[in-house]
């Protein structure tokens, strides 16, 4: 089982397939993904990468952290878990309707 990488300080022109590429010269790519802003799609400036094994994966981070791409220096980590979100659903302003 691979690890998942956080790919940081990106060029916002970048796209999941150019990240792959990037990331496919050090090793087996499983997936690249470029995170976007919900509302108007454009790139948020990091992403990441899951690589095939875990070697592959510290490989990556020793080659690949601190290069230049973009006229940026682009960060690269091991990704760290998704932090639970507080609060829950519920109703978020009016929707309409009857609620009488």
């Amino acid at each position: 089982m691979g690890k998942k990488l956080y790919v940081g300080n990106l060029p916002y022109s970048m796209d999941d397939a150019q990240l792959e590429s990037q990331f496919s010269v050090i090793g087996k790519v499983d997936s690249a993904r470029i995170i976007t802003d919900r509302d108007t799609g454009r790139s948020k400036g990091f992403g990441f990468v899951e690589m095939s094994s875990d070697d592959e994966a510290n490989k990556a981070i020793e080659q690949l952290n601190g290069t230049p791409l973009g006229g940026r220096n682009m960060t690269v980590s091991e990704a760290r878990p998704q932090a639970p979100r507080e609060g829950g659903g519920g109703p978020r302003g009016f929707r309409g309707g009857n609620r009488y």
